[in-house]
């Protein structure tokens, strides 16, 4: 049977105002391409049957979106924060504990791999373009989501280094935010030639796995492939 990949999602509105469920289908055909079975998570489970749904699931993916409220990383406001959903923070950080404990194979993707950060410790930068003041600019229009914007260097003798298959990776870029006090447990895996963190993985872990970049909109590059292929093929034998 093929692995069931629950995806992290979203709140939005449909064209009348009504509150919705969202999440861009390229995660879904990513998992669907490296032949898992894609699930959504709604963030409202967060006050009840999150765990229910977990069990039932054999990997997570957490998604990208909106920014992690300041408080889960003793973090400051700032007038570039938007797009909190509280609903959100509490059953990402929930799965993922969960995940942690199990074992449960699990990939983060932008803010991604800022909740995995958060959830185990780590600080973020609230704004990169105050706070880390470097010559590449992260926060490119998301009408460039499939623009190769810069490289990462991905570390030798590491998991992601193993599953891409290759040195440098070409990537978009598309996150105000970034990893700043990097949680102890995890390791970083990849760099972008300013120094900003690109990637981690949890040694201890089965499978886990965090880029800061967009993967899902890359897919046409074998090093993605194969990203989203091992995930699912952890998931499916777990």
């Amino acid at each position: 049977m093929p692995p069931i990949i629950g995806i992290t999602t979203l709140e939005g509105k449909n064209p009348d105002g009504l509150p919705t469920v969202m999440l861009i289908q390229a995660y879904i055909h990513a998992i669907m391409q490296a032949g898992g079975v894609p699930i959504l998570i709604p963030s409202m489970l967060a006050e009840q049957g999150w765990d229910v749904l977990y069990k039932r699931l054999d990997g997570i993916l957490f998604s990208g979106g909106g920014d992690i409220a300041p408080e889960h990383f003793n973090g400051e406001n700032h007038p570039r924060i938007a797009g909190i959903e509280p609903l959100r923070d509490s059953i990402e950080l929930n799965l993922f504990h969960a995940a942690v404990d199990d074992g449960k194979p699990f990939l983060g993707i932008c803010r991604g791999i800022q909740t995995v950060n958060v959830g185990l410790g780590g600080t973020l930068y609230e704004h990169l373009g105050e706070q880390f003041p470097r010559e590449i600019d992260h926060t490119y229009p998301t009408t460039m989501r499939t623009q190769l914007v810069h490289e990462v260097k991905i570390e030798e003798g590491t998991r992601i280094a193993e599953v891409v298959g290759e040195p440098i990776l070409k990537v978009n870029s598309l996150h105000h935010q970034g990893l700043k006090d990097v949680a102890p447990e995890l390791r970083v895996t990849g760099y972008a030639p300013d120094g900003l963190v690109e990637a981690v993985e949890l040694p201890s872990h089965p499978f886990g796995l965090a880029v800061q970049w967009h993967p899902e909109w890359l897919t046409d590059q074998q090093s993605t492939r194969n990203l989203f292929k091992a995930f699912v093929e952890a998931a499916e034998t777990k």
